[in-house]
C-alpha cells in the first residue's frame, strides 16, 4: 500500500522516567513522552507549555540594533525621508506595513517601497535605490532582504544614503558592510540566542528596540502588532519554537478578535471568520490571499490593506485579493500540468534526483508554489525556472535531507545569483547555463543522498492503543499547540486494527472514509488524497495507521476522528 518509512523519534524513551517526569511537572505522559521525544529539556518545559511573555528576548541581545536605532531616531528628529524597503510575500509585506505604521506613528516622514515579481525581481535593486535616491530619501531600511546586497548598498551609500539591513536570510561569506547595520539573527558574529525569527520578527525586534529607546510602553507595542507579526511569521514557516511559539500564541489570540479593518475585512472573505482560528487557517486560507497581490499583481494592494483604517477601503481590497487569489490557483494548475508533462517526457527522470525544470514564460509569482507541489508529489527536491530573453529565474523547494542553500552554494559559479534557506530558495541564471546547472547539482546530490533519504517518512511521536482516543485526550494536545514547522501536530500509530468501512468520497473520490476497529473500540479516520486506497484495503484487512488525532465539529456536535497519514498492512496480521 506504501512505501514510506516510519520513523519513531524515540521508541526505547524509558516508560518509568516518563512517569516521573509527567509527576513532577503535572502534566499527563502522552505530552512527556511528546516533548521529550522532539528533544525539549525538562528544564524547557514551562517556557515550551506556557508561552509567557516574559521569555520574549530583549531585542538588544541583537547585534547591530544600537546602531540602528540611533540612526533611526536622528533620522526622525531631522525630518528625513525615510524609505521601508520590502519584499513581495507575506512575510515581506507584513514586515514593510509595520515598520511603516510604527515611524510613521512617531512622526517620522516614510514611506515604503516593493519591488516588483516580474520587473525587478527580489531583493533591493540599483534601479530602485536610483529611483529613491531621486526622491530625496536619506535612510533606507530594508525588511526580509538586503543581506546578499553588498553592490546595492555600496551605491546607496555613493548617492548619500544611508541603509539599515533587517533579514532572516542565510548569510554569505561576505556582508554588505556599507551598510549602516545589519541586524540578522542568522550572522556568525551575532550572539542573539534564537535564530529561527522570520523577516517580521526580525523587523519587530527592531520596532521594540525602539520603542525602548524612545521610553514607550513595550507592552502596548507588542500588543499593538503582534497580529501583523503572527500573520508573516506563520506565513513564512518558519520553526514554531521559542520566541515564535510566543509570539503565534499571543498573535492567534489577538487575531481572534481582529480590531484591523483590512485583517477583519480578508478573515471574512477567506471564511476564517467563521471557524476555529490556529496557525493552520492563518497558512492556507489567510496568507495565500495575501500573498496573491505579490504574485500576480502589485504587493502594495496587501500592504494598504492592513494599513487601511476604512471599513469600506478593506472590503474592497479584500475582495480584490480573493479574485486575484482564485486566478493564481488557475495559473499555479497550468504551470503544475506543463511541469508534470515535461517530467513524462524526460526518460532519465528516475536517475536523477533533483528535479529542474523550466519554460519561457512560466508565471514567476507561482513558480515556487508549483515547486512545492512536485516535491510533495515525488519527494524530490524540484527547481522550477521562468526564463525569457535567455534570463531565467527560478524557485526551489527541498525535502529535509537536502540542504537547497547549501547546493546552490556549490553550484554558484553556474548562477548570477542566489538566496534562500535550506528547504527554500531563490536563483537567477543564464539560460546557457542551465544544462551546467542541472548535471551539476545532480552530482552533488548523488554524493548527498542515498536511496533511503529519496523514500517518504512519516515521523512518528510515539505508538498509542485505542483506548486513547477520546475527545478528552484530543482537547488535551492543545497544551501543544501551536503547530508548524518543527513543531508539528503530533502523529501517533495504533497496530492491528481491522478494517470495518471503507468508501473514497470528495470530487473524483480523491479523499478516503475509513472506520477501523480494534478490541471492540470503532474509530472513524479521514485520508485526505488517499482516496486510492479503497482499492487496496477491504473489509475485514488489518492494517497499522499513522495519524493525527482531530475533532470534527459538525452542526453544534463534537467527535473525534483521526486524520490519516499512512496506511500499511499490519505487522500483527
Amino acid at each position: 500500500m506504501t512505501d514510506k518509512i516510519w520513523k519513531y523519534k524515540n521508541k526505547s524513551l524509558n516508560p518509568e522516567f516518563v512517569s516521573e517526569v509527567s509527576v513532577k511537572h503535572k502534566i499527563p505522559k502522552v505530552i512527556s513522552t511528546i516533548l521529550l521525544n522532539r528533544g525539549i529539556e525538562e528544564s524547557e518545559f514551562k517556557t515550551f507549555l506556557k508561552k509567557s511573555m516574559r521569555d520574549i528576548k530583549n531585542p538588544n541581545l541583537m547585534l547591530d540594533m544600537d546602531k540602528a536605532t540611533e540612526r533611526i531616531i536622528k533620522a526622525i528628529n531631522n525630518k528625513e525621508k525615510i524609505v521601508i524597503y520590502g519584499d513581495y510575500d507575506v512575510d515581506g509585506i507584513t514586515s514593510t506595513a509595520l515598520m511603516c505604521e510604527f515611524l510613521s506613528g512617531q512622526g517620522a516622514d516614510v514611506s515604503y517601497y516593493i519591488p516588483d515579481r516580474k520587473d525587478e525581481g527580489y531583493g533591493i535593486n540599483i534601479m530602485a535605490v536610483n529611483k529613491l535616491f531621486k526622491q530625496g530619501t536619506k535612510l533606507l531600511i530594508t525588511v526580509d532582504c538586503g543581506i546578499t546586497a553588498i553592490g546595492e548598498v555600496e551605491f546607496a551609500n555613493l548617492q548619500g544614503m544611508d541603509v539599515i539591513i533587517t533579514d532572516h536570510h542565510t548569510c554569505k561569506d561576505r556582508l554588505p558592510t556599507a551598510a549602516k547595520a545589519i541586524i540578522n539573527p542568522k550572522r556568525t558574529d551575532c550572539d542573539y540566542p534564537f535564530e529561527g525569527l522570520a523577516g517580521v520578527g526580525v523587523a519587530f525586534k527592531l520596532v521594540l528596540a525602539l520603542a525602548i529607546a524612545l521610553g514607550l510602553n513595550t507592552t502596548e507595542c507588542f500588543n499593538k502588532y503582534i497580529d501583523i507579526v503572527t500573520l508573516g511569521t506563520i506565513a513564512d514557516v518558519v520553526p514554531l519554537l521559542d520566541e515564535n511559539r510566543i509570539i503565534v500564541d499571543k498573535g492567534i489570540k489577538a487575531l481572534k478578535r481582529p480590531t484591523r479593518p483590512g485583517i477583519r475585512a480578508i478573515m471574512e472573505i477567506a471564511g476564517a471568520s467563521s471557524r476555529p482560528l490556529n496557525a493552520s487557517t492563518v497558512a492556507f486560507a489567510i496568507a495565500p490571499r495575501l500573498n496573491a497581490a505579490g504574485r500576480l499583481g502589485s504587493a502594495k494592494t496587501a500592504v494598504e490593506l492592513l494599513l487601511t483604517k476604512d471599513e469600506n477601503e478593506a472590503r474592497r481590497i479584500a475582495i480584490e485579493l480573493n479574485e486575484e487569489n482564485k486566478e493564481r490557483q488557475l495559473t499555479e494548475q497550468k504551470i503544475y500540468d506543463e511541469a508534470l508533462e515535461l517530467i513524462a517526457a524526460d526518460p532519465n527522470f528516475e536517475k536523477k534526483k533533483v528535479i529542474v525544470l523550466a519554460k519561457e514564460g512560466w508565471h514567476q509569482g507561482v513558480i515556487g508554489i508549483v515547486a512545492s507541489r512536485i516535491n510533495d508529489l515525488y519527494y524530490k527536491p524540484c527547481i522550477l525556472i521562468s526564463h525569457h530573453n535567455g534570463i531565467g529565474k527560478g524557485s526551489g523547494r527541498s525535502i529535509p535531507e537536502f540542504n537547497l542553500f547549501d547546493a546552490l552554494s556549490h553550484c554558484e559559479s553556474h548562477l548570477t545569483d542566489f538566496g534562500g534557506h535550506s528547504v527554500a530558495a531563490g536563483l537567477n541564471i543564464n539560460m546557457s547555463d542551465l544544462e551546467a546547472f542541472t548535471k551539476e547539482i545532480n552530482k552533488y546530490a548523488d554524493e548527498i543522498l542515498s536511496d533511503s533519504d529519496m523514500i517518504p517518512k512519516v515521523e512518528i511521536d510515539c505508538p498509542i492503543t485505542e483506548k486513547y482516543i477520546t475527545l478528552e485526550n484530543a482537547r488535551m494536545l492543545s497544551c501543544l499547540e501551536p503547530f508548524g514547522m518543527d513543531n508539528d501536530k503530533p502523529v501517533f500509530s495504533i497496530s492491528g486494527a481491522e478494517a470495518a468501512y471503507i468508501s473514497s468520497i470528495g470530487v473524483n473520490n480523491k479523499h478516503l472514509r475509513l472506520r477501523v476497529v480494534k478490541n471492540g473500540i470503532f474509530i472513524n479516520c479521514i485520508g485526505f488524497y488517499m482516496g486510492e486506497y479503497e482499492n487496496t484495503i477491504h473489509h475485514g484487512s488489518i492494517v497499522d495507521i499513522a495519524f493525527q488525532i482531530d475533532i470534527n465539529h459538525y452542526q453544534g456536535n463534537s467527535a473525534v476522528q483521526l486524520i490519516l497519514k499512512d496506511i500499511k498492512p499490519s505487522c500483527q496480521a
